[in-house]
């Protein structure tokens, strides 16, 4: 059977137990009450018992407690997948948003989500969606901006007329009045 590793010199028990309460995090405080039980000379069993793990995971506790102290036993973000375009295809995509599409060469006189996509799987063989390329697009400080729609039948002149207010209505004064109004 191995032997169990051993907890930093630099803490002890009541140092511990002061860290878990005036820790933010349930977890932290909840590893840091386990490592405190074995500071007081409990057994690993019963501070997994306490931290209610088995002892693998108190092992664990200990390895990440002396590598980087009590912070090391909270709760991390994890990475995420990596993105799957590199600087040199993002420079380059930057440039192509710059620069916009060449109608003759392109084929588009702007560029939508789809027309990038193909883009960059002519130029660098990488197979990405809409939505991939949107987001970095918008990591690269970048927006979509789409013009406000447009009925196709719409009159120029009458919209002007009514921004102007010559369509506003002209009020008249009616006949008299069928009853007298009460002072």
């Amino acid at each position: 059977m191995g032997q169990a590793i051993g907890l930093r010199e630099d803490f002890d028990g009541a140092s511990l137990r002061r860290l878990a309460r005036l820790s933010k995090s349930a977890p932290q405080a909840r590893r840091l009450l386990a490592l405190a039980q074995i500071y007081e000379g409990s057994s690993r069993s019963e501070a997994a018992r306490i931290g209610g793990v088995t002892l693998q995971i108190v092992r664990d506790w200990v390895i990440r407690f002396n590598a980087r102290g009590p912070d090391g036993l909270l709760d991390g973000k994890a990475p995420g997948k990596p993105s799957i375009l590199n600087d040199a295809q993002r420079r380059a995509l930057v440039e192509a948003v710059e620069r916009g599409p060449i109608p003759a060469i392109h084929g588009v006189v702007r560029w939508r989500l789809i027309d990038l996509v193909y883009l960059l799987h002519e130029e660098f063989a990488v197979s990405l969606d809409e939505t991939t390329v949107s987001r970095e697009l918008k990591k690269l400080g970048y927006v979509k901006l789409t013009e406000r729609p447009r009925h196709h039948a719409q009159n120029e002149l009458a919209m002007e007329a009514f921004k102007k207010g010559a369509l506003l209505p002209k009020w008249q004064r009616s006949g008299q009045a069928s009853r007298r109004a009460r002072p």
